[in-house]
């Protein structure tokens, strides 16, 4: 039975750069590609950027097995850590990881982590 949980990172940014290219890694290495067909092959996802000048916090939202989240968690930390993604356009966005780790779901969330418990 999945389970919801939060990986929260922080980041560091230029303040002109796409702050939905660390999402788009994320999705990579989880699923192959930022763009597939659904489901989510390891777990399903969402990830939620807050830009605050050179800082942005990233919220990524998933739902997978308790013995797998261990793994979703490493790659999320891999794929943050290279620091850049190429997008569609060639534009490659970088950026640094500032820190990363366990996330509390808010309130707020709940209704959205149900939705990705049942895919």
């Amino acid at each position: 039975m999945r389970h919801a949980y939060i990986h929260e990172a922080v980041l560091v940014m230029d303040p002109e750069a796409d702050v939905q290219a660390p999402g788009a890694a994320i999705t990579v290495a989880l699923c192959g590609h930022w763009e597939h067909q659904p489901p989510c092959p390891l777990a399903p996802h969402h990830t939620r950027a807050e830009r605050d000048g050179e800082r942005v916090l990233l919220r990524t939202l998933f739902a997978t097995e308790p013995a797998t989240e261990g793994v979703v968690r490493d790659r999320i930390d891999r794929a943050l850590s290279a620091g850049r993604m190429q997008g569609p356009d060639a534009l490659v966005t970088r950026w640094r990881l500032h820190s990363s780790g366990r996330g509390e779901t808010t309130a707020e969330e709940a209704r959205h982590a149900e939705r990705l418990m049942d895919r």
